[in-house]
This record gives structure tokens, C-alpha cells and sequence, in this order.
């Protein structure tokens, strides 16, 4: 018999959302055997004696306590925000630890990628395009306070290194008498052995209204 009426969550689907996210993640969490072995392929450092791992994340030191999968900030033992830490454990759990082969790809080249791009590029790049292409020269300073470096792409371009083995590349076009400005966010070939595809959009998106927020306020918060 079909039911006339579903039985919606009270809460928010956002934050229902999260919360099932958060869930499963955490389900996967307790189901690995090996830890030592995931902190070994994920580039986190082990401490077995506090049951917890310890991996960087922007600039960050992050804890995941194990196997409950809590993720708090290390130098002060703060919540991180929902998106952020369910990332965070997909990244820990996918982690091959496939070395990074250098070999630089874009979204399109992605699986799927070329048909999700529109969206990834709303979400993504242009809010850094709309934000920087007046001041490209502040993306370099704004980005160090993640962790980002100078690259060679573009007129202007950056790669910070997200998760131990997820280096991001910002590259910035100028407006020139002929083409609007233009920008492209770049990954190493290994990204799906450690992000899935929903993830990917997710960080970079993450990143950049980081990274607008830091240029708003003159770097004094990442939001």
C-alpha cells in the first residue's frame, strides 16, 4: 500500500542531510581494521595513545577521533562546521595513497566532469573571478594564509594544498580588449582516488568563498 503522506524531517534537509552524511561516514569509520594503515595512506599522523588521528586541512590541524569519526580543530578542540568535517572523513576513508603523480588535470577531465562543469564553475570559480579580477595580485597574499604558493599558470595563479594529498590550482585570467576575465581551478590526475566528484565541488567551493571572505576582510577571517 503507498502512503498518501510522507514523514518529512523536522529539521532542516541541509542539516538532515549532513546529519546522514555524517552518519554513514562515521559508520565506514568504525568498520576499518587497520587504522595505523588509512593514517599511512591519507598523509595523517596516528596517535594511537589518544585514539585519534591528526591531519592537516587548510592550513589546519585537524583531530578525527577514532572510531567515533568526531573531528575537531587540534590547537583548541573546536567543533569543525558540518561540511567541512564530513569531507574530511570522505578523504580519510577514499585515501589510496597513490602518490601525487604531478600530471595536472581540469574539472571537465574529470569522470562526469564535463557534464556537472556549469554548475562547478557557478559554485566554484566564479566567485573568485567576480571577486580578484580587479585586484589579481591579492590572490597570492590572500591565498598564503591557507597555505597557498605562487604557480606558473595564467596571469595569476595559486595552488594550495587542501588535504595532504589534494593540491588545488587557482588560475586567473585578466580581462583583455577581446575576452572577459577568466579563471580555472586545476588538480593533480589523483584527485578521485581521494575526493568523489560531489566532494570535489564541495572544497573548491569551500576554498573560494574562503579565500573571498579573507580578501573582504583584509585576512582577518576565513568565515
Amino acid at each position: 500500500m503507498i502512503k498518501k503522506h510522507s514523514i518529512l524531517p523536522e529539521q532542516p534537509a541541509r542539516d538532515y542531510g549532513h546529519g546522514l552524511a555524517y552518519q554513514i561516514a562515521g559508520e565506514q569509520l568504525a568498520g576499518i581494521k587497520d587504522y595505523a594503515k588509512q593514517c599511512r595512506k591519507s598523509g595523517a599522523r596516528y596517535v594511537p595513545e589518544e585514539k585519534s588521528a591528526i591531519i592537516s586541512y587548510l592550513n589546519d590541524s585537524c583531530r578525527i577521533s577514532l572510531p567515533d569519526g568526531a573531528v575537531t580543530y587540534a590547537y583548541n578542540n573546536a567543533e569543525v562546521p558540518p561540511r567541512d568535517k564530513i569531507l574530511i572523513l570522505h578523504y580519510f576513508l577514499r585515501a589510496t595513497g597513490s602518490p601525487l603523480t604531478g600530471n595536472i588535470i581540469t574539472y571537465k577531465e574529470l569522470r562526469e566532469g564535463i557534464n556537472y562543469y556549469r554548475t562547478f564553475f557557478k559554485r566554484a570559480i566564479e566567485p573568485i573571478i567576480n571577486n580578484f579580477k580587479d585586484s589579481p595580485q591579492k590572490l597570492p597574499e590572500t591565498a598564503a594564509l591557507l597555505g597557498g604558493a605562487k604557480s606558473d599558470f595564467g596571469d595569476t595563479a595559486v595552488t594550495i594544498k587542501a588535504l595532504p594529498y589534494v593540491p588545488l590550482t587557482i588560475v586567473l585570467w585578466q580581462a583583455d580588449g577581446e575576452f572577459p576575465p577568466d579563471g580555472k581551478i586545476m588538480f593533480d590526475s589523483t584527485i578521485a582516488e581521494y575526493l568523489p566528484m560531489e566532494d570535489i565541488t564541495i572544497i573548491c567551493e569551500i576554498i573560494a568563498w574562503k579565500l573571498v571572505r579573507l580578501l573582504k576582510t583584509g585576512g582577518s577571517s576565513t568565515g
